[in-house]
C-alpha cells in the first residue's frame, strides 16, 4: 500500500469536509514545514550553537532558552507572508503579531507554543511544538486586529496539532474529524501518515503528575492520587504506574498512544490558584485533540473547550486523558463543591 503524505491527506479532507478549505490546508502545511526546520535545529543541539539560556524572560516570567526564541522566529517568518493569516499569537510574545501590511491578509488566526517542555532541552528529553487555528472574526472596512479576536472558546478551533521531537519526529493533527499522526521521513523530508483514527482507551493504569507539588493540591486531586497509590487494595482495585516527563507534548503523546491521565491541576499556592498551563497555547489545542480521540479534558470541574478566555496568556488547571479516569477526578471535584 502506498504511503499517504500530509499533503495528500489534507487534500482528501478538503474534498470530504468543506471546513478544510484551501487556505487552511496551506496554513497546516506551512506550520508543518516550519516544524521540520525546528526539528532540524533541535537535533543539532550543541553543534548548532542554540543551546542554553538567553538570560531574558517571557511574559510568563519564565527564562527563555535560545531554542524558545529561535523556534518562535521560525514559525513567525514561515507563516506571515502566505496570505492565509490575519495575525499570530505565541506563548513567547507579550502581545499578538499582526500580519505586516506588505503581505495579504487572510481569514485565520494562529496560536502556538513554539517549544513546549523547553526545560528538557539541555538534558535531551523529548520536547515539541503545539499549535491552534481559529477563524478570524468577520472584518469590516478599517478594522484592525485586536486581542479580542483571539479570545474565542476552544470549541471554536478549526484545527490543532503538535509536533513531538523525539526518537522520531511526529506530527499529530485534528481538523475536527478525528486524530491522525504523521512521521517525518528524514530521507525525503516528507510527513508520512503512520497512524489513523487514534482513540484513547477509556480506562488506564497510568497517571502523569508532578508529585513534588502534592502538599499544595486541592483535596479532590489528592484523593484521586492517594487512591491510585493504594493499588489493588484500594478503592480503584488496580495497580497504577506514574509517568512524568515535564513536557506536555511528550506526556500527551504517550496518552494518545496507550492511554493515561495527565494532570497539571490548580493548587493552593498564589502562583497556582488559576493553574499553570496556558489556555490558548497549550490547554485548548491539546483538549481539542484529546476530545477528538475520545478522551475528556477539564480544568477540574469545567470542560476546558467551553471556557471563555479573558486574555492571551490566561492560565488554567488541566486534567485530560482516558475518559473514565478524568470523569472520576471531575466527579470528586463536583462532590466536594456540593458538600
Amino acid at each position: 500500500m502506498r504511503s499517504k503524505t500530509l499533503a495528500q491527506y489534507l487534500l482528501e479532507q478538503s474534498r470530504q469536509n468543506r471546513s478544510v478549505d484551501p487556505d487552511l490546508r496551506l496554513l497546516i502545511e506551512t506550520v508543518a514545514t516550519a516544524c521540520k526546520t525546528i526539528s532540524y535545529v533541535v537535533s543539532k543541539g550543541d553543534l548548532g550553537d542554540a543551546m542554553g539560556s538567553l538570560g531574558t524572560k517571557n511574559i510568563q516570567g519564565e527564562t527563555q532558552k535560545k531554542l524558545d526564541v529561535l523556534s518562535n522566529d521560525i514559525l513567525l517568518s514561515a507563516n506571515e507572508w502566505g496570505g492565509v493569516l490575519r495575525a499570530m499569537a505565541s506563548e513567547e510574545m507579550d502581545t499578538f503579531h499582526a500580519i505586516p501590511d506588505a503581505y495579504p491578509q487572510g481569514n485565520y488566526l494562529l496560536l502556538f507554543d513554539p517549544l513546549d517542555g523547553s526545560s528538557n532541552i539541555d538534558v535531551n528529553v523529548s520536547i515539541g511544538t503545539i499549535f491552534s487555528v481559529l477563524k478570524a472574526p468577520d472584518q469590516r472596512v478599517g478594522d484592525t486586529v485586536r486581542e479580542a479576536d483571539f479570545l474565542q472558546p476552544g470549541v471554536q478551533q478549526v484545527a490543532a496539532g503538535y509536533t513531538v521531537y523525539g526518537p522520531q519526529t511526529m506530527l499529530v493533527l485534528t481538523t475536527g474529524d478525528g486524530v491522525v499522526a504523521f512521521t517525518l521521513d528524514k530521507d525525503t523530508g516528507t510527513w508520512v501518515l503512520t497512524r489513523e483514527s487514534i482513540v484513547i482507551p477509556e480506562n488506564t493504569s497510568e497517571f502523569a503528575i508532578n508529585m513534588s507539588n502534592k502538599r499544595h493540591w486541592e483535596a479532590p486531586v489528592r484523593r484521586y492520587i492517594d487512591e491510585c497509590l493504594q493499588g489493588t487494595t484500594g478503592p480503584l482495585a488496580k495497580d497504577y504506574n506514574m509517568r512524568w516527563i515535564a513536557s506536555m507534548v511528550a506526556d500527551v503523546h504517550r496518552i494518545l498512544t496507550r492511554g493515561g491521565i495527565f494532570m497539571y491541576p490548580r493548587d493552593h499556592r498564589a502562583s497556582g490558584k488559576q493553574g499553570k498551563l496556558r489556555l490558548m497555547y497549550e490547554a485548548n489545542p491539546m483538549s481539542f485533540i484529546v476530545e477528538q480521540a475520545g478522551g475528556i479534558a477539564v480544568d477540574g470541574r469545567q470542560r476546558i473547550l467551553d471556557i471563555s478566555p479573558q486574555g492571551l496568556h490566561q492560565r488554567v488547571g488541566v486534567i485530560l486523558g482516558s475518559r473514565n479516569e478524568v470523569q472520576r477526578v471531575r466527579d470528586y471535584h463536583l462532590t466536594e463543591d456540593a458538600a
